[in-house]
């Protein structure tokens, strides 16, 4: 947990108001999931947006999408061309966000894996926050019916991350995330590029670089029940690269300002 209370460039910060929250929900093939996933969500926070991003998906997932548009007025749905990852998928539905104004915007899963009736914790925490992600290993959090495999590439992941890039958090992969609009504003979000695990790694190390308050809040973690898991060794296989390559060129720059600063030189 980053627990610092000042904001970017120095100085006290002072939290407002949280504004409208709009969950956005990136879709690609979970026409089994997507009704269900909505509805609790409009159950555990009535008074949040849903925006479901997706990316053409074959099984006609987007088609239930519209239909659940045009059952609430509060369900939103962002047609994309095609498959083009996680990333790209959040990064057009902050976009969407931002332009029409809501204040806070949430990370979500469609599978049913992120459990909607903890949202109102994270949204709670986010009153004295810049951004809070829900975290699988710190006390308190847990996952259900994942194998020992899955629990150690997770866990490896987070921890590779967390040491490499000298970042505080000890999920740091994890996708059930709330920020407020201005954190994301100051991200510097043109400059993102990754996808998958590696865009939530991503995210969290420019919020800390940022000096953002970011706040991890336990959450019970749900292996899907219905449909195929997105996971891939080509998104392992990014995020391990990216996450070498960043945390390899942080050290380099901190050396050559440290020699920079030398009395000898």
């Amino acid at each position: 947990m980053n627990d610092g209370g000042t904001a970017p460039g120095g100085g006290t910060r002072t939290y407002g108001p949280l504004g409208t929250v709009l969950v956005i929900v990136p879709t690609f093939n979970e026409a089994g999931n997507i009704r269900k996933t909505v509805g609790r969500v409009r159950a555990a926070v009535p008074e949040a947006h849903v925006l479901i991003a997706d990316d053409n998906s074959p099984d006609g997932t987007g088609k239930i999408a519209d239909e659940l548009g045009a059952e609430d007025g509060r369900v939103h749905v962002l047609h994309r061309k095609g498959k083009e990852g996680l990333g790209a998928a959040y990064l057009a539905g902050f976009r969407w966000g931002f332009e029409h104004g809501y204040g806070v915007l949430v990370e979500m899963d469609a599978d049913g894996s992120h459990q909607p009736e903890e949202l109102p914790r994270l949204l709670t925490a986010l009153r004295n926050a810049d951004a809070v992600l829900g975290s699988r290993w710190v006390p308190g959090g847990r996952v259900v019916n994942w194998p020992k495999s899955r629990q150690f590439l997770s866990r490896g992941g987070s921890t590779y991350s967390r040491l490499l890039l000298d970042v505080p958090i000890r999920d740091v992969t994890g996708g059930f995330r709330a920020f407020r609009k201005e954190t994301l504003q100051g991200l510097g979000l043109d400059g993102v590029a990754s996808q998958g695990y590696c865009f939530q790694v991503d995210l969290a190390w420019r919020a800390v670089k940022a000096g953002y308050r970011v706040v991890e809040v336990p959450i019970t973690f749900v292996e899907r029940e219905v449909g195929d898991s997105k996971m891939s060794r080509d998104i392992v296989v990014e995020a391990l690269w990216r996450v070498t390559a960043w945390g390899v060129g942080a050290r380099g720059r901190r050396l050559l300002e440290r020699g920079r600063r030398s009395p000898n030189r």
